[in-house]
C-alpha cells in the first residue's frame, strides 16, 4: 500500500509570549518549515485551574502569562489566510467555542479535556471538524468521548494517540495504540508527538499510516515550554517533515521492473556467457567516454 502523505500541525502552545508579532512569526515559520496548519491554544488560568490550586500555587498563578490575549484571534487566523496555511485553537473554557467557531479550520481538543462532554458537545455543534487527543485515557474513556462528540453532530473526526509525558520517552511512545484506534473508532487517526525523535514520527507514518502529525514548535528555545524538551525547532521540523514526505514518495508501483534511474547500468552487467561486464554486445562498440 502507497504510504499517504500526512498533514502537519505545528503547536505554538504558550511559546507565543503574548507578542502578536510573534504569533505571525509562529505562522510564518510553519508555512517555511512545510506544515499544513498551525494551532495556538485559548484559555483563561481562571477557568483552567479551580480556585484552591490558584488559591495555592503561585506557579500556577503565574500561568496568566502565558494566555493569549482573545482580541489576537481574528488577526492570526487573517495572518494564516494571507500564508496559505490552516489555522487550529484548542478551546479550555466554554466560551472558547464561540470565540474561535468564526476563524478556525478545525478545533483541537486537549487530551486534558477529553472527559469534558459540555465541551465536546458545544466543538461537535458547530459543525466544523475536530481533532481529540487521546493522552492518558483508556479505551473505555475514549469511547465516551467519541459517542458524546458524533452523537452532538460532530462527522469530521480526528482521533491523535497521544503520549502526556514532557518530554515522552521513545520505549513509552506506544505507537501500536493508533491500529486500535483504527478498527475500534472507524475514522482518521495521527500521532502527537512530545518525544521530539524524527525516528518515532517515521515509524507513526510509514509503519502505521497516521494521517496527522502535530508536534510542539518554538522559534527559537525562548518559548515558555522549550526547557521543558518536548518542543522542535524550526530546523529540525523541516528536516523532519521532508523526510517523511520523501520517504512517502518511495513505496513505487508494488511492480518489480527496472526503474528509470537504473537503466543505463542494465548494459553493463556481466554477460552470462563468461561472467564479466558488460554485455559481450556493448564491449563491441565501447569508446572511453570524457
Amino acid at each position: 500500500m502507497k504510504s499517504k502523505i500526512p498533514l502537519f500541525v505545528s503547536e505554538v502552545s504558550s511559546n507565543h509570549a503574548r507578542d502578536l508579532q510573534r504569533c505571525f512569526d509562529f505562522v510564518e515559520s510553519s508555512v517555511k518549515i512545510g506544515c499544513d496548519a498551525v494551532k495556538f491554544q485559548l484559555f483563561k488560568i481562571d477557568e483552567l485551574f479551580a480556585p484552591e490550586i490558584l488559591a495555592a500555587s503561585e506557579k500556577h498563578r503565574e500561568r496568566k502569562q502565558w494566555e493569549l490575549p482573545e482580541e489576537y484571534i481574528p488577526l492570526i487566523a487573517e495572518k494564516c489566510r494571507e500564508c496559505g496555511i490552516g489555522f487550529s485553537c484548542t478551546p479550555f473554557y466554554l466560551g472558547a467555542v464561540g470565540i474561535l467557531s468564526p476563524y478556525v479550520d478545525f478545533f483541537k481538543i486537549a487530551s486534558y479535556e477529553l472527559l469534558w462532554d459540555d465541551l465536546l458537545i458545544s466543538c461537535a455543534a458547530t459543525g466544523i471538524p475536530i481533532v481529540l487527543s487521546t493522552g492518558m485515557a483508556n479505551v473505555a474513556e475514549i469511547s465516551h468521548a467519541v459517542e458524546t462528540l458524533r452523537g452532538a453532530g460532530c462527522v469530521d473526526l480526528t482521533l491523535l494517540h497521544c503520549v502526556s509525558g514532557y518530554p515522552t520517552p521513545s520505549c513509552q511512545a506506544n505507537l501500536s495504540a493508533i491500529e486500535l484506534l483504527k478498527k475500534k473508532f472507524s475514522c482518521k487517526i495521527g500521532w502527537s508527538d512530545h518525544t521530539v525523535q524524527e525516528g518515532v514520527v517515521q515509524r507513526a507514518v510509514h509503519r502505521y499510516e497516521a494521517e496527522m502529525i502535530e508536534f510542539h514548535l518554538d522559534l527559537d528555545a525562548q518559548g515558555v515550554e522549550f526547557a521543558n524538551g518536548h518542543c522542535w525547532l524550526p530546523e529540525q521540523a523541516a528536516q523532519m517533515i521532508r523526510n517523511v514526505r520523501v520517504g512517502c514518495g518511495a513505496d513505487g508501483a508494488g511492480t518489480k521492473e527496472p526503474v528509470e534511474a537504473e537503466l543505463s547500468d542494465r548494459d553493463w552487467r556481466v554477460d552470462p556467457e563468461d561472467g564479466l561486464r558488460p554485455m559481450k554486445y556493448v564491449r563491441k562498440s565501447w569508446t572511453i567516454r570524457v
